[in-house]
């Protein structure tokens, strides 16, 4: 073992962390909870998963952003064109913006919870930390603290998980793949919480800030193995495993309260509060990093400066933090709305992965990446798009079977709609991306003029 090379390699990583952390948000720890208080180790096949499929995203991105040596809005315009990158922006956009609500609701529920007062007024506390700190780049401090607290919280499942060991017997059964009645939107969460197109745009940017070009590419292998196959497999195993021992099979609601009770033999008394700061903590962290990817792709598809330089670029990212301030006044239990974030994620992510693909697999690329690699991404996005079309179809059953038809539904069950709409108009884009990419190849032959 090169243990130089190791160290090295441990100095200079980077981009996979910041993936690692967004990946590790509260979305991903509702996600868990909802799987665990609904189907208890039943889904701990698509837990396991769900690290080497993270790892195998930003593999992908990895190879597209070190052999261009640029984001992948840029490299879309110059291969696909204009509005190929303008539907790659609005599908991370409309992913991202909808988390940011969603987040939002999570920490402003949280705060008024621990601190009191209305969660709506700690919405636009939160909002305006967001926009003083973010646009004038003070934020980086409550970031490294809320890592500090979510690492802290992470020890203590570890710490639970060694105190109250899972029954092996019953996790056992939990590694055949299964699809439990109703447990679609549950896998779509787990999945979309490490495969996310949030995860695959941005990556290729950090890269490029970073300077990495095709020379660092083992670099980066190194840097997303040990980000997201390790550490972000470890969290999201421990915490899947704590809250299946716990509340699985018990039909306990998916609430806060509950999976803290999981936390008991080794917090005591203070397991809601510990759980409650570590969410807040993750959502914080989380905040930080999504409010800046609207912006950036919306202000690097119009060519405008990426850096807090350009006011244009401030502006939309005080635009887009003074917006979040608005889910504080959603209604409802924040962990069921965190894992509808992370689902309507893996609806906008098979469109991100296609286009990966076909460039990777084009011009836009010196370097082709290997047979295994490829083969790996094209499993990998079948499986996405198996499990959103499986989630799409449950909600579109749902809204054709509502009392009193469908018209009624779309009345009274907008964001299900919508939702649906989205995943359409998705579906039919990376069709006509697979038809475009066999036309280009030759698989398909054009069509005959006519006489």
């Amino acid at each position: 073992m090169n243990t130089a090379r190791i160290r090295n390699g441990l100095r200079e990583m980077g981009p996979g962390w910041v993936a690692g952390a967004i990946a590790a948000g509260p979305a991903t720890i509702g996600s868990l909870v909802a799987a665990a208080a609904g189907f208890g180790y039943d889904l701990l096949w698509v837990v396991l998963l769900s690290a080497p499929a993270g790892f195998l995203a930003l593999l992908l991105a990895a190879h597209l952003g070190t052999r261009t040596e640029r984001g992948i809005v840029a490299t879309v315009e110059d291969h696909l064109g204009e509005g190929w990158a303008w539907l790659l922006v609005a599908d991370a956009v409309i992913v991202s913006m909808v988390a940011q609500l969603l987040i939002m609701k999570t920490l402003a529920d949280i705060s008024s919870t621990l601190l009191g007062l209305d969660a709506r007024v700690w919405g636009v506390v939160w909002a305006l930390v967001l926009v003083v700190g973010l646009a004038g780049g003070g934020y980086r401090v409550a970031e490294v603290g809320a890592k500090v607290i979510v690492s802290a919280v992470v020890l203590v499942f570890l710490a639970t998980l060694v105190v109250v060991p899972p029954d092996l017997g019953a996790a056992a059964t939990g590694l055949v793949p299964a699809s439990p009645p109703g447990s679609a939107d549950a896998i779509a969460g787990v999945l979309g919480g490490a495969v996310h197109i949030t995860l695959i745009t941005m990556h290729t940017y950090t890269m490029h800030a970073r300077g990495w070009g095709s020379e660092d590419y083992d670099l980066a292998v190194f840097d997303a193995g040990a980000s997201m196959l390790a550490a972000f497999g470890v969290y999201s195993i421990a915490i899947f495993l704590v809250l299946a021992g716990a509340i699985g099979g018990q039909n306990v609601a998916p609430t806060a309260a509950a999976a803290a009770g999981a936390l008991e033999p080794v917090a005591g008394g203070a397991a809601v509060t510990l759980f409650l700061v570590g969410i807040l903590g993750a959502a914080v962290s989380t905040l930080g990093g999504n409010t800046v990817v609207p912006p950036f792709l919306v202000a690097d598809k119009l060519g405008w400066g990426t850096t807090v330089e350009d006011t244009r670029y401030r502006a939309l990212i005080a635009v887009t933090a003074l917006v979040s301030a608005a889910g504080a006044f959603v209604g409802g239990n924040f962990i069921p709305l965190l894992l509808q974030a992370l689902v309507i994620g893996t609806v906008g992510t098979p469109f991100a992965l296609a286009i990966v693909l076909y460039l990777l697999h084009s011009d836009a690329v010196p370097t082709r990446p290997s047979r295994s690699v490829t083969g790996a991404g094209v499993l990998l996005f079948a499986f996405v798009s198996y499990v959103a079309a499986d989630s799409v179809y449950g909600t579109a059953r749902g809204l054709l079977a509502a009392e009193g038809g469908v018209g009624t539904a779309l009345l009274t069950s907008p964001a299900a709609t919508l939702s649906v709409v989205f995943a359409a108009v998705l579906a039919v884009a990376t069709v006509g991306l697979g038809a475009k990419f066999l036309l280009q190849r030759g698989d398909v032959p054009a069509a005959e003029p006519a006489d």
